[in-house]
């Protein structure tokens, strides 16, 4: 299984999130996992399409998600996820 890590800002809205092992074929897949574990979180990570929000980066193993719409990346085993939400201002 993948195994997806957050920053910790997520965490501060969802205790327990943490690092964890998802089920999935795709970054669809597995957020949409961590969203029945996790009621909301895909709203901080998706906008109202299911695409990735402007200021979220999802980077699967050393690379960044090629697909920002419909999360179609592959995953698998050993398949390392993170998510990543950058902050602004001032």
């Amino acid at each position: 299984m993948p195994t997806v890590h957050f920053t910790r800002h997520l965490e501060s809205f969802f205790p327990g999130l943490g690092t964890q092992e998802v089920p999935g074929e795709s970054v669809a897949e597995v957020l949409g996992v961590l969203n029945v574990r996790y009621p909301g979180l895909a709203a901080y990570i998706l906008d109202e399409h299911g695409a990735l929000r402007k200021h979220v980066n999802v980077f699967v193993d050393e690379s960044m998600v090629h697909d920002r719409m419909r999360l179609s990346d592959a995953v698998g085993p050993g398949t390392r996820i993170h998510v990543l939400q950058a902050l602004s201002g001032g």
